[in-house]
């Protein structure tokens, strides 16, 4: 089966090895897809490596590379119910986030389109009007981008987006377990003109398939969005050729709730940042950091209605939220559950599979509450990417800051607070990569995602995701050159 995208060519695997890809919501077959190993991968870098250094794509004008974008931006609207429902399928997400995750990337192909003839650089005053210096910005070379599977697409494009707009070229390896939408970006990117060997796609496990991105000394850099422990590793393997690495490493974010925020609005908001997308998703608001005065009636009603949502697959429309993505992940959140109430936790509600036929074939987990955690347990220094709540709390604002700080993830986190001049505070003291003040979740293409501390480095979206692909260049030009005769054997 040729599921690879190689210089052009769909391929299949070198060795031909197959991987089955299952529905989370009721374990039935979606299809069989290659399954690659090092050898692909390193086609697949030749290629891209050829076609960066002999190929069209990194001299063509920055216009015409946004022309490009924003072409498959129209082309990805037109293709809108394919891509969702293939998302939807590999993911076990409900169709209706899938199809607002297609609206975000379509802005993203968009944003990036526009912006990627909008940079000429810039002219340094070197205060000598017989010398001129500019500084270009050039790309990067080949990149290799691994995405994680909760968002296949959007954090793919995340990445693909900019790396075009700054002509580099690639080599895509998604999560073997979301591989589909990664297929169909590739036909897109073609139809959008894209040329061959600028986009690439491989299939596989990480360690075999991914592994040579961050090791292969003919990547120039290598952007990953998954794991803490795997992006340690790949970290450490790209150190050997000192290529440029970007690193988004999940999150265990804080949602601190002050007692004169609107208590509906509060106690909504906190719902939706951890229960959407069963919590899987790198900046879920999974720890609830709340005021002392409002904690009982504020946690008893996060657990009432946290027992009212609707469990089912991708196109059931009742669903409120999905399964887990694999029998692994969910058993890894049970025993996260597990080990937090073996530390003294409060089970609230949920903490087990739901019952009854219809999720007898999926990776459901009920919405959990864990209130009266304690800090530098389990439960609030580990992420467990599920359908988690751990509640805290606090007593004034200092407290709070403390509270929410003592953590070695900074992706993202809130504050909700009817006090201005506190939110904004707090805001500040706040040690994450995007603070929202009385809302959770909106991000903006134009506006910079990524972690403090060990939640990783670099940035996507904004100017400084594209500046991520690109290389600054200072190019200094002497108008009147004339010998120095700074030794004086020159002097003659």
């Amino acid at each position: 089966m040729a599921d690879f995208f190689i210089n052009g060519n769909w391929v299949g695997a070198k060795q031909g090895g197959t991987r089955e890809i299952r529905c989370p919501a009721n374990g039935s077959l979606v299809a069989e897809v290659a399954e690659g190993t090092r050898e692909d991968t390193e086609a697949a870098i030749a290629a891209a490596r050829n076609a960066f250094d002999n190929g069209p794509w990194p001299g063509t004008p920055a216009a015409e590379r946004g022309d490009a974008l924003l072409r498959a931006a129209d082309l990805l609207v037109q293709r809108k119910d394919a891509f969702a429902r293939a998302e939807s399928l590999d993911t076990g997400k409900r169709l209706v986030e899938s199809e607002l995750d297609m609206d975000d990337i379509t802005a993203c192909f968009r944003y990036f389109g526009k912006l990627a003839g909008n940079d000429a650089g810039r002219v340094v005053d070197t205060g000598n009007p017989d010398a001129f210096s500019r500084i270009v910005y050039e790309p990067v070379g080949v990149c290799g981008l691994i995405t994680p599977w909760n968002y296949p697409l959007l954090q793919t494009v995340w990445k693909v987006a900019p790396a075009l707009a700054a002509g580099n070229t690639f080599v895509l390896k998604p999560s073997e377990l979301t591989p589909h939408t990664s297929i169909l970006l590739m036909r897109l990117l073609s139809d959008a003109g894209v040329p061959d060997g600028v986009a690439n796609l491989v299939l596989g496990a990480g360690g075999e398939v991914g592994a040579p991105l961050s090791e292969h000394p003919d990547v120039d850099l290598v952007s990953f969005t998954g794991g803490l422990a795997t992006g340690k590793v790949i970290a450490a393997s790209a150190a050997a050729t000192v290529k440029k690495v970007a690193l988004e490493l999940g999150g265990k974010n804080p949602n601190v709730v002050f007692a004169d925020a609107d208590f509906e609005t509060a106690v909504d908001y906190a719902i939706t940042a951890i229960f959407l997308h069963s919590g899987q998703v790198c900046s879920a608001g999974a720890r609830l950091i709340v005021q002392e005065g409002i904690h009982d009636a504020f946690v008893d009603e996060i657990v009432r209605r946290a027992e009212l949502i609707r469990l089912g697959g991708p196109f059931d429309p009742d669903a409120e939220t999905g399964p887990l993505i694999s029998a692994q992940h969910r058993e890894k959140v049970e025993k996260y559950v597990a080990t937090a109430i073996e530390e003294g936790a409060v089970l609230r509600t949920g903490g087990k599979r739901p019952e009854g036929e219809r999720f007898a074939g999926g990776y459901y987990y009920l919405p959990t509450v864990l209130d009266g955690v304690r800090q530098g347990s389990t439960a609030v220094t580990d992420e467990s990417f599920g359908p988690v709540l751990t509640v805290e709390t606090f007593t004034d604002e200092d407290d709070a800051v403390r509270i929410a700080n003592d953590t070695h993830y900074g992706l993202a986190g809130a504050v909700f607070t009817d006090d201005a001049s506190r939110a904004q505070r707090v805001a500040n003291r706040l040690r994450h990569g995007t603070i929202w003040i009385n809302d959770f979740h909106p991000y903006l293409p134009q506006a910079e995602w990524g972690g403090f501390k060990q939640s990783g480095f670099g940035r996507e979206l904004g100017p400084s995701g594209l500046a991520e692909y690109q290389e600054a260049k200072h190019i200094y030009q002497n108008l009147r050159p004339v010998p120095p005769k700074w030794f004086s054997g020159e002097q003659g």
